[in-house]
């Protein structure tokens, strides 16, 4: 499983990490204002949004397999457009159909994984599936930088391109015999949302603010760094460090799953949220603006999988891909509102209210999963019991 899951994770995440330094700087090439430019990426947010109930529909109707081949063939389009956008307008398109390919690459990988993992491994299963596109998404910026340096600006969406292909192709050689779950009739997504309305509007709070302490963190980061002074090669520096202590993290965060349950890693992990943006304000230097990035770094790698985790013990058999659908829909709702949220109350505010906001919502998301997953969580390991 390594080689057909693992390995097309890391490919998937290097080729985003390679293009996401790049979709600004394409917005800005083709005339938008920064203003413009923001809300262009905010787009691929948008297009998960959209693309989680949908992808869990096509998993259940076409299999993980097939769903990887069609999610590849969305990005493969959306980078395209992205490399030959003579608008922002095509550029944004592009990007909303990135978010979409994510959605349902995300969903089809998580899907895959739960079916052909015991339970008693699940924990480290997903958290090295998370950690394996992270450390993708680590590598990716090294890379793209040495393309564009010498094709240009596209050189980073070209390596997306290609590896979107690649990693597709990966995954495509899945055979049919391990795909096959068990799935009943499909359920339509309504009839999930309203039978499992309780979870998701409960321990589903939880996952809306773990969305949002993962996604702001590269929003607020570089403007309190510019805000206090830093170079952008400190700046840089530090997100460095602080992405190593994320990827270090994956698999001790799942072996923490599953000895200690899933509640034992979310609770600590918004907690430590919570206190990195609580500290953040504090921070007037580069020694102490390094000490928060790398606590929410360690937040973000102890979170690792988590949410992946929690879902597929809550998902009943039959209908697993509709409900991790709607499961994902509520973390991506954070990841998508998360930067806006810090965008807004900084322009009316502050950033340190900002970042104060954000550490009181995952101290609730805290406080969600600690009085609901032992309750919601179907299928736990005995600790959780």
């Amino acid at each position: 499983m390594t080689l057909q899951v693992f390995l097309p994770a890391a490919v998937f995440g290097l080729g985003q990490g390679a293009a996401t330094p790049i979709f600004a700087l394409r917005a800005l090439e083709l005339g938008a204002s920064t203003a413009v430019a923001g809300v262009i990426i905010a787009l691929s947010g948008l297009g998960m949004v959209l693309g989680d109930l949908p992808a869990g529909r096509a998993v259940s109707r076409i299999g993980e397999r097939w769903s990887v081949v069609l999610g590849s063939a969305l990005g493969a389009v959306g980078v395209v457009l992205c490399i030959s956008a003579w608008n922002v307008t095509v550029l944004g398109v592009g990007m909303l159909l990135l978010g979409v390919a994510n959605a349902v690459w995300g969903l089809a990988r998580q899907s895959y994984v739960v079916s052909a993992v015991p339970i008693a491994d699940r924990g480290r299963a997903l958290s090295t599936l998370a950690g394996s596109m992270r450390l993708g998404f680590f590598v990716g910026p090294f890379l793209g930088a040495g393309v564009v340096h010498w094709v240009g600006l596209s050189g980073g969406l070209w390596v997306q391109l290609i590896a979107i292909v690649a990693s597709g192709g990966l995954m495509a050689t899945l055979p049919d015999g391990e795909i096959a779950d068990g799935r009943g009739p499909v359920r339509s997504l309504a009839s999930v949302i309203v039978e499992h309305r309780r979870l998701l509007g409960t321990l589903g709070s939880g996952a809306l603010a773990m969305g949002a302490s993962r996604a702001s963190r590269t929003a607020l980061l570089p403007l309190w760094a510019a805000h206090i002074g830093m170079s952008a090669s400190t700046t840089s520096l530090i997100f460095g460090v602080s992405g190593a202590v994320d990827v270090l993290m994956s698999y001790p965060s799942g072996l923490l799953m599953d000895r200690l349950g899933r509640r034992a890693v979310a609770v600590p992990s918004m907690v430590v949220f919570g206190l990195g943006y609580l500290v953040l304000p504090l921070s007037t230097g580069t020694l102490t603006m390094g000490c928060v990035a790398v606590l929410l770094g360690l937040a973000n790698g102890l979170s690792n999988g988590v949410m992946m985790t929690i879902g597929a013990d809550a998902a009943p058999d039959g209908y697993r891909a509709e409900f991790l659908g709607a499961w994902r829909l509520t973390h991506d709702v954070g990841m998508f509102t998360g930067p806006i949220v810090v965008g807004v109350i900084s322009g009316v505010a502050a950033l340190g209210v900002a970042a104060a906001v954000l550490g009181g919502s995952a101290m609730l998301g805290a406080g969600a999963f600690a009085r609901w997953t032992r309750r919601t969580i179907r299928g736990r390991p005995p600790r959780d019991r």
